[in-house]
């Protein structure tokens, strides 16, 4: 398994206190990278440029992936 940076993971506003069981939690403590995970799964990490989570959060946030569509 690869080893990664020391990231400090937060979660969202809606998950504290822990009221859900899977929250989406992120951090932005490692210049340069973004890293995201699932609050069930805390191994698996995803991590991408600050540029890339930008693109990405502003596609959320226009519709683009709308599971419920």
């Amino acid at each position: 398994m690869t080893e990664h940076p020391a990231f400090e993971f937060v979660g969202m506003t809606a998950c504290r206190p822990r009221t859900q069981n899977n929250c989406p939690e992120v951090a932005t403590n490692v210049p340069g990278v973004v890293a995201f995970r699932d609050s069930t799964a805390p191994d698996t990490v995803v991590t991408m440029t600050a540029e890339s989570w930008e693109l990405f959060t502003r596609a959320v946030k226009a519709g683009e992936y709308d599971a419920t569509a």
